[in-house]
């Protein structure tokens, strides 16, 4: 996760349309103002790609700019930055946006080896997109929230609770990585695999010290035929012009053979009810075979919180599908909870809700 969309609302107004939240699927975004062209800190060795390199339409509403700057590991971080054309002089509200994990590891960042992930660093990687937007001159700081999708949707949730700066957050269609590393899907993991598994890791650390690089597991999203429907949907996203890229995680590569580790001892869940009073919106697909990680996230955490689940949506389908994905959901959580007015005003509110779409 190397990669943010910073963005910058107008308050009162409508601030999502199709390009802006594909945007964020694509990179980890902030759209919190337009920034310097790259930060005084930020890593001549990474070279930003200044065409546009997106799978969805430029809009002509808002002004898009590449970004970078470095989080408190002092690796340096690229962001997309959209700003409202009519935005006029006032502070505007901001979002940090993060795409999926695996999506946007290596597309534009700083730091070796590649392709290794940590729930730590993942978590501070939006607490410094946070920072960032927050120096902005025409941001304001009490109006920052943020999207976390997919795996990247349960590290948002970590972040948030620790880091009081962001007012409100959004995690669609998410994963809980530290649940599905140590547990795999629905839990089916035994203690005995469990242990197996962390036995071969260890001793992998040791080839990777002595090659002097790390081992990396096989290619993702390769299919050879009886995969379940979700590892289908899986490739026909990553590896399709949807959201194929040469340089993502999922798009034909993979994490190396120890990435799990961290994971495995670091349960992100832990502290998720120390976002509230702070509202949380958690969106997910009615045919995803990752709902209950929301809805086991929806139970853990505390008011105020929405669960809205989207009819026959699957899991990929609130990657990308403009017709599936609740903007306007998304678009009224915001509009209210960034607004001027107290942010908490009515923290007893908690309730499912079907999107009907």
């Amino acid at each position: 996760m190397k990669g943010f969309n910073i963005m910058t609302l107008k308050s009162s107004t409508r601030f999502f349309n199709g390009a802006l939240l594909a945007g964020a699927m694509a990179l980890i975004s902030t759209e919190a103002a337009v920034a310097q062209p790259a930060s005084s800190t930020a890593d001549s060795s990474v070279r930003l790609v200044q065409t546009w390199d997106k799978t969805f339409p430029r809009s002509e509403k808002v002004d898009h700019q590449k970004v970078t700057f470095k989080n408190r590991y002092g690796i340096t971080l690229a962001a997309d930055v959209y700003l409202p054309k009519d935005r006029g002089n006032k502070k505007l509200a901001a979002l940090v946006i993060s795409g999926p994990f695996g999506a946007v590891k290596e597309q534009e960042s700083s730091g070796e080896p590649r392709n290794i992930a940590s729930p730590d660093i993942n978590t501070e990687d939006f607490m410094a997109a946070v920072d960032f937007i927050g120096l902005q001159p025409y941001v304001d700081r009490e109006r920052i929230g943020v999207i976390g999708i997919c795996g990247m949707g349960g590290i948002a949730l970590n972040a948030v609770a620790v880091d009081k700066r962001v007012k409100a957050v959004v995690a669609s269609t998410m994963y809980d990585m530290s649940r599905v590393m140590s547990k795999g899907y629905n839990d089916s993991v035994t203690p005995e695999q469990r242990e197996q598994a962390l036995e071969k890791m260890s001793l992998q650390r040791w080839e990777d010290a002595a090659n002097g690089k790390p081992a990396y597991q096989p290619a993702y999203n390769k299919l050879k035929g009886g995969e379940a429907q979700f590892l289908v949907d899986y490739a026909d996203y990553y590896m399709t012009k949807r959201g194929y890229h040469p340089r993502a995680v999922n798009s034909g590569n993979s994490w190396s053979v120890t990435t799990p580790m961290a994971f495995m001892n670091f349960p992100l869940m832990t502290y998720i009810k120390e976002i509230s009073p702070r509202p949380i919106l958690f969106i997910h697909g009615e045919k995803a075979h990752s709902l209950y990680f929301s809805k086991t996230a929806y139970e853990a955490a505390n008011q105020p919180k929405e669960l809205l689940i989207v009819k026959d949506a699957t899991h990929v389908d609130l990657y990308d599908r403009m017709d599936k994905i609740p903007f306007d959901n998304i678009t009224a959580f915001f509009n209210k909870n960034l607004s001027f007015r107290s942010l908490c005003s009515d923290p007893g509110r908690a309730r499912i809700r079907d999107a009907g779409i």
